[in-house]
């Protein structure tokens, strides 16, 4: 078997409005479906990144929480690619997305610009460029 691209990424979240808001309106991305499961008690967003790149928002009532954001066992963070971090800065500030101070890829020798920002259940999430 050989694993040839990453399919979606899934993360949990505990407010429909919230999150739909936050991934649809703020973000940008578009939706591919968004179904509401019973049998599950939760609901499933189905939303388009990029080049068929999916991230799937479960929400669901009292989701347990992570026991340390970024550092518990799990999804540490999800991290995206940009041109510029300090533009994309500026239009997630102008849509009411607080962000962290920017800080620098030393990974590698890399020396590329990163940035943190927040989803609504506090899922740690990347830009870089």
């Amino acid at each position: 078997m050989k694993l040839t691209s990453v399919h979606h990424i899934a993360v949990i979240n505990s407010n429909y409005e919230k999150s739909y808001d936050f991934y649809v309106n703020r973000l940008g991305l578009k939706v591919i479906f968004d179904i509401e499961r019973p049998a599950k008690n939760d609901r499933v967003l189905m939303l388009e990144l990029d080049k068929g790149l999916m991230l799937e928002v479960f929400i669901m009532e009292n989701p347990p929480k992570h026991l340390d954001a970024p550092e518990a066992a799990g999804l540490r963070h999800l991290a995206f690619g940009v041109e510029s971090v300090p533009e994309a800065i500026k239009w997630l500030n102008s849509r009411g997305i607080e962000t962290g101070p920017i800080l620098m890829d030393t990974n590698n020798n890399i020396n590329k610009p990163v940035v943190f920002f927040w989803d609504p259940d506090g899922t740690p999430l990347e830009l870089h460029e």
